[in-house]
């Protein structure tokens, strides 16, 4: 049996307020191998942004261990964890974190040209990428051009542009209509099916829940 591409163990992290420290999140579990889909639920305030934060390694942990890909990340020097992002991270924020002044597929091409992926390559991946979230004929447009929903999709296009092996994503269909939120469904399950992909998704969606491979329940910070 192989390795899980992402293993968290006693997870916990502490915030330090002028009221005192918060627990945000504590005791937390996890194992994704590849081609699974695990969903985060829970109510606002649950935890399920600051867990998915530490699964991609966007922030560290008060206690536990996220491992990624079989490396420990608290153990990573900072240039390290850049490599293993690039690499093999896919990461979809709630805030789309696109650049204003690129176009979709400018965007898209990012994490592409970090790699130095050549440029017939770059421009063939962006372009199918697009495709599949049906933002083709956007592709010249920038984010300020874009709708709430169609700025959310080239953000999943990025995040899935270089093939990861673990894509993390925070409401990933929030903004979208029923037709293009089942779009998205069925492009994350088939990356997980075809390619290996591991995901992370928190969601209120209730079809990825339902298809998921396994649902974590998050309630005042931990497993419910």
């Amino acid at each position: 049996m192989t390795d899980p591409v992402l293993r968290a163990t006693g997870l916990g992290r502490v915030f330090d307020t002028p009221a005192g420290p918060v627990t945000a999140l504590a005791d937390v579990d996890l194992e994704v191998s590849a081609g699974e889909v695990l969903v985060v639920r829970g109510a606002s305030g649950a935890g399920k942004s600051t867990l998915l934060a530490l699964l991609a390694t966007l922030d560290r942990p008060t206690s536990g261990e996220v491992v990624v890909d079989g490396q420990a990340v608290g153990s990573l020097s900072e240039q390290r964890l850049a490599d293993l992002r690039r690499d093999r991270l896919g990461v979809v924020p709630q805030s789309f974190g696109l650049i204003p002044v690129l176009s979709a597929a400018e965007n898209v091409e990012v994490p592409l040209r970090v790699r130095r992926t050549s440029v017939a390559r770059r421009d063939a991946r962006v372009a199918e990428v697009l495709g599949l979230v049906g933002l083709a004929e956007h592709a010249g447009q920038r984010p300020d051009e874009l709708s709430g929903g169609q700025q959310q999709r080239v953000g999943i296009a990025r995040a899935l542009a270089t093939r990861p092996a673990l894509l993390v994503a925070d409401e990933p269909t929030a903004q979208l209509d029923a037709v293009n939120a089942r779009r998205v469904v069925d492009l994350l399950l088939a990356e997980a099916a075809e390619h290996g992909l591991a995901v992370v998704v928190a969601t209120h969606d209730d079809d990825l829940a339902a298809r998921a491979t396994r649902v974590l329940t998050l309630a005042s910070g931990r497993p419910a």
